[in-house]
């Protein structure tokens, strides 16, 4: 092992959140940084400009995701059963290099509503003390809709992030959403274009009186150019965003909106192939990082300041194997890491078939459509329905590539032969769905700890996951799809209508969503979170941990805008009150 030089600051991960605080960092110090990360640089050119419609590269081998051959999880649903290690891609894509899952994602970048931040309290003020079902352990962030306003603010301006404001400054605007809290300023780009498949969703749902609006969308609009000069092209509607880098530099991304910014200072190094296994500490303070080089060598990084913004999985694997936090035990529901792991629930859709609507549907975006807001979280009442929380409603037509989109095919249609090819011809381009995108609230049985059984390429314990849907989820999904979703299909008047609303157990198996959050979360109190509400650890003062890893709960938007929000309140923090004083900032 080689002990390098000592640097100023050490990042794990180079994704959204740690290019953010680095950038942050190099325009307002002269501190000396480092990046570790994992995976390779890529940029638009020449990586995504040569081969961005390879479909089998991008699409089915996983190009820019975690190398599960070295690196994966275990998975059960609950701890009586064997937790087994994920070997192909399925439920989720966590990102492999810098920009992280940022450089593949699709687009969308919601703010949380402002109850979201306030979660528990909200609703035991609304309905009384004993709602909430006895085993969530959902909980307040510690900070509110006005702690966080600005730092969205900062993030949707980097990023460009295009929409149509719903609520500015108190005053409900129409065209946008009116449940959102108030924005201090307007989007920084207008809606994007929308397909026609969308549009009959929000034909339908306008029909019945409900308020539907833009998605807020990181698919650029135009040539939009950020406060530090980066430019971002206009979108093409090629309909290859979900697991591809963008060709043209028209999807926000980090390698694009923040990281030629962050090199810019010239006080920061990137290094690629860099796995970082363990925080070294001593004190309650953080001495130095040791991570496995390209070569697979080991390192050790000295630092004054460690700032860990990996994919979810990572930050609390990574706090896990370096002793830093009480470990969560579900049995007698103490300590802190691994506490809290949520996900996103789905299962409330529609698919409408038409006979005399051409829908183009190859022509699309990450985020080109169309949502509803009227049955997400407790913007409706909840009494006597059994159950908490709701979803976003949307309909979206991120493309209909050919590997990946043959269907969707009508009820009991042929699966093979000259029978589903010519349902195929029929229907590809005759069909318009929507779903609810639903909020996962945490559970006290739900959590991430380190496999006893299952080891890394390098020797170091998996990450294992133990989750579960609950009666709740269950009963959320089946009211949205027999009462709003079904209402909204019916408006649209197709031929052929069907409507989906059942989850049983949670699989790891099908593809769902790269939204996972929890683990590492963020709070007011140390017994029941990892970090203060500056995402510094509570353990260790020289210690930001960032991310969606410090969810309490997902309130059932995507997470990205959030993480990006957090990271520019990290650094905040770490440039105006940590730097000038080190110590705990609670």
């Amino acid at each position: 092992m080689a002990t390098l030089p000592k640097t100023d600051v050490v990042f794990v991960g180079f994704g959204l959140v740690n290019s953010v605080i680095a950038n942050e960092i190099g325009k307002n110090t002269a501190l000396k940084m480092v990046a570790l990360e994992r995976g390779p640089y890529r940029d638009t050119y020449p990586d995504f400009l040569q081969d961005h419609f390879d479909e089998w590269r991008y699409s089915q081998q996983g190009e820019l995701f975690q190398d599960l051959s070295r690196n994966t999880i275990t998975f059960r649903n609950q701890r009586d059963q064997a937790a087994l290690p994920m070997r192909n891609y399925g439920s989720f894509l966590p990102g492999n290099g810098v920009g992280g899952a940022m450089v593949h994602w699709n687009g969308v970048s919601w703010r949380f509503l402002e109850h979201h931040f306030n979660y528990r309290s909200h609703h035991e003020q609304r309905y009384g003390p004993g709602f909430l079902p006895e085993d969530t352990t959902i909980q307040d962030w510690g900070v509110t809709w006005q702690d966080m306003e600005r730092y969205y603010d900062a993030y949707e301006k980097q990023f460009g992030i295009n929409g149509k404001a719903g609520n500015l400054n108190g005053q409900i605007v129409e065209g946008g959403n009116p449940f959102e809290g108030p924005r201090s300023a307007e989007f920084p780009q207008p809606p994007n274009k929308k397909p026609y498949n969308t549009t009959l969703f929000r034909d339908a749902a306008n029909q019945l009186g409900f308020k539907v609006f833009p998605m807020p969308s990181g698919n650029s609009t135009g040539t939009y150019t950020n406060p530090d000069g980066l430019t971002l092209a206009p979108c093409n509607y090629c309909g290859f965003c979900e697991r591809f880098g963008c060709h043209v530099g028209a999807k926000a991304s980090p390698i694009i909106n923040v990281v030629p910014s962050a090199l810019a200072s010239g006080n920061l190094e990137i290094r690629q192939y860099s796995t970082v296994f363990r925080i070294n500490h001593t004190g309650g303070v953080a001495t130095s990082v040791s991570y496995y080089d390209e070569g697979g060598q080991e390192q050790e990084q000295p630092a004054d300041l460690i700032v860990v913004g990996a994919f979810m999985l990572e930050n609390v694997r990574l706090m896990l194997l370096s002793g830093i936090g009480q470990p969560y035990d579900p049995v007698q529901n103490t300590g802190v890491v691994g506490r809290n792991y949520t996900y996103q629930t789905g299962g409330a859709s529609a698919t409408v078939w038409y006979d005399d609507k051409i829908m183009n549907r190859f022509m699309g975006a990450g985020s080109a459509g169309f949502a509803m807001d009227e049955f997400h979280s407790d913007n409706f009442d909840h009494t006597g329905l059994g159950f908490f929380g709701g979803g976003n409603i949307a309909a979206n037509n991120t493309g209909a590539r050919p590997i990946d989109s043959s269907g969707p095919l009508p009820p009991d249609s042929p699966t093979w032969g000259s029978g589903w090819k010519a349902t195929v011809k029929q229907y590809y381009n005759r069909s318009a769905g929507f779903s609810m995108q639903g909020e996962s609230p945490a559970y006290r049985q739900n959590y991430v700890d380190l496999d006893p059984n299952y080891r890394d390429a390098y020797g170091n314990p998996l990450l294992r996951i133990t989750f579960n849907w609950t009666d709740n989820e269950r009963k959320m999904v089946r009211w949205i799809a027999d009462n709003p979703i079904t209402q909204i299909a019916e408006a649209m008047g197709g031929s052929i209508t069907r409507v989906g609303g059942d989850i049983t157990d949670y699989s790891i198996v099908p593809y769902q969503s790269t939204h996972l959050q929890g683990g590492a979360v963020m709070g007011a109190d140390p017994t029941t979170s990892v970090v203060n509400t500056s995402l510094q650890s509570w353990d260790v003062s020289n210690l930001f941990v960032v991310g969606a890893s410090a969810f309490p709960q997902n309130p059932g938007y995507n997470p990205t805008g959030t993480v990006g929000a957090l990271a520019y309140r990290a650094a905040d923090a770490i440039i105006n009150t940590y730097l000038p004083s080190p110590g705990p900032l609670a």
